[in-house]
């Protein structure tokens, strides 16, 4: 949960906060002309993923006004080409609107994803939500920030009560494979399970407000999907592991393709999701 905080006395932190709300401000202004029906540009990637001019514009803007903030720190972004990525040790990392598909489907549930990654280590992460004007914001060894646009308030993380029952499981609205339900069925053998579904990065911040406490993923995501949720739960103790319980590293691969993950809020809830996985595995 978050409690009222003082203004953070922080520069990166507050410049970070001007540029996600300027961005929010873009997306969410695509979101309601493409709700009322306006005409709006859509591509499809190769990967056949969806791509709109609300992620290319959001894109633009934050990449110009990140150049301007740090010159030296080159841009690894969902939107951009990545040839020359292997020779940066240190970048950000942008998904400038994380959950494109809930975009078209007029689910409010979209983010921007903002990290910057040292030797594959998230040090630095913000997750900004345009529809409800909140952005979650942090280094990896302080605890959380969250800003409130509309009322101009800060709040930091305060810790929560240990392990607490029923646990509250986040499943994406598309997670319609076989394993979902195998490892839902297994977890209700020994604990009450309650499940809800939310779009993209949004279960992380959902997970930093104590709404969801495990969060699986069976099917691939990107790099870009993943650092800035990973660093913001393990800012508060919890973590993004792989299945096999191994924490994600960032742009020291030869894919920017990740295998699924198991995202907890606490350790205890690692422990449980990984007994899991190992049944499911017999």
């Amino acid at each position: 949960m978050f409690v009222p905080s003082d203004r953070p006395n922080d520069e990166l932190l507050h410049a970070v906060v001007r540029i996600l709300q300027q961005a929010s401000e873009i997306i969410q202004q695509e979101y309601l002309n493409f709700c009322q029906g306006e005409k709006f540009h859509v591509q499809t990637k190769h990967d056949d993923s969806p791509v709109t001019q609300a992620d290319l514009k959001a894109n633009q803007f934050i990449e110009t006004a990140l150049q301007e903030l740090t010159p030296t720190l080159p841009l690894l972004s969902e939107e951009n080409e990545h040839h020359e990525r292997h020779n940066w040790s240190r970048c950000w990392l942008l998904d400038p609107l994380d959950g494109t598909k809930e975009f078209l489907h007029q689910r409010p549930e979209f983010t921007i994803n903002l990290s910057q990654i040292e030797q594959g280590k998230t040090l630095f992460s913000a997750i900004a939500i345009p529809a409800q004007k909140l952005i979650y914001i942090g280094y990896i060894q302080q605890k959380p920030y969250k800003y409130d646009v509309a009322q101009q308030r800060w709040f930091q993380y305060q810790p929560q009560s240990d392990l607490l029952e029923p646990i509250h499981v986040g499943l994406s609205h598309r997670s319609h494979k076989p394993q979902y339900q195998q490892f839902i069925d297994i977890l209700q053998q020994h604990h009450a399970i309650e499940t809800s579904q939310a779009g993209s990065a949004y279960k992380f911040c959902m997970m930093l407000e104590g709404k969801i406490d495990l969060y699986p993923r069976f099917h691939p995501t990107s790099e870009w999907d993943t650092s800035a949720g990973q660093g913001l739960l393990e800012s508060i103790g919890g973590g993004l592991v792989s299945l096999a319980g191994e924490p994600f590293i960032y742009n020291q691969r030869s894919s920017l393709l990740n295998h699924g993950f198991i995202a907890f809020s606490q350790p205890a809830y690692q422990e449980i999701a990984l007994n899991a996985l190992r049944l499911m595995t017999k």
